[in-house]
């Protein structure tokens, strides 16, 4: 149900890590129903206490299975069962559908409420591309391209985890961010305010490289372990909790309302452009 490759046919370059355990063992995580962490790593659902790993229950996950299958297509999914009930206790379906159209590939999100009450849920992606891309590149011979000009903060991460109430300005009416390996010293960058719906990964000199697409999504997480050879551009619809948070699900931060036997769809696009 995650990525593990982005392979150009003809010349081999791949565009997504790969992955190490001695750096981070991701590639590309579902975000499924949290993101980030819990408060003291739990949360109240209609008033019962439930724990829960950071970013959900997807992304560790062996359950999701693969159920379709085209020539440009593949998708896969993940259903409710009797463990999952124990730390969400909601009847769930979710499909995530990869779709390749030329150099485009869709990745999309759909989330249905197979039960009789209404699910609230958080739904989240986490690729990571390699970064340089070729031996010859440094890191900091990268920046993101947003689509518009932007001014916007960065929510400060605590040691724990949870989002502060700091914010530091990071966009000072600008559209690029270099890339540099101390950026992400105080772990990931979270914009709750650009204009922004597209980012591009681009080389000084090559220029853009691939871009991400995210119409659907409101926030958006760039992080990178400091000094690894990767950025993950992170669309989401919802985000940590709050080192100030009520730890009630129903009201967290982006937190979104499914009413029962309801589907909805949320999907990003990852566009090759060099």
């Amino acid at each position: 149900m995650e990525l593990s490759s982005i392979k150009n046919k003809a010349s081999g370059l791949e565009y997504l890590w790969q992955g190490d355990p001695n750096i981070w063992n991701g590639q590309a995580p579902v975000l499924f129903p949290i993101i980030g962490a819990l408060k003291n790593e739990f949360t109240f659902i209609s008033g019962q206490k439930y724990e829960m790993p950071k970013h959900g229950l997807v992304r560790n996950s062996n359950k999701p299975k693969l159920v379709e299958k085209t020539d440009s297509s593949l998708r896969f999914r993940f259903s409710w069962d009797e463990e999952t009930m124990l730390l969400y206790p909601f009847k769930f379906q979710l499909d995530i559908l990869f779709t390749l159209e030329n150099k485009t590939l869709k990745v999309e999100h759909i989330i249905s409420n197979l039960g009789d009450k209404a699910m609230f849920y958080s739904i989240g992606a986490h690729p990571a591309f390699n970064c340089p891309l070729k031996d010859e590149e440094e890191y900091e011979d990268y920046f993101l391209e947003f689509e518009q000009y932007e001014t916007d903060s960065t929510w400060v991460v605590e040691e724990n985890g949870l989002i502060g109430l700091d914010q530091k300005l990071v966009l000072n009416n600008t559209a690029t961010l270099p890339l540099n390996k101390n950026l992400f010293d105080k772990d990931a960058l979270i914009f709750k305010n650009l204009k922004s719906r597209k980012v591009s990964l681009s080389h000084k000199s090559s220029g853009p490289i691939l871009s991400v697409k995210f119409d659907d999504f409101n926030y958006l997480g760039i992080w990178a372990k400091p000094g690894a050879p990767f950025v993950c551009i992170e669309p989401w619809l919802g985000i940590g909790d709050s080192i100030n948070s009520n730890q009630k699900f129903e009201e967290k931060d982006g937190i979104l309302k499914l009413e029962p036997h309801q589907s909805d769809s949320k999907s990003y696009e990852i566009t090759i452009l060099d």
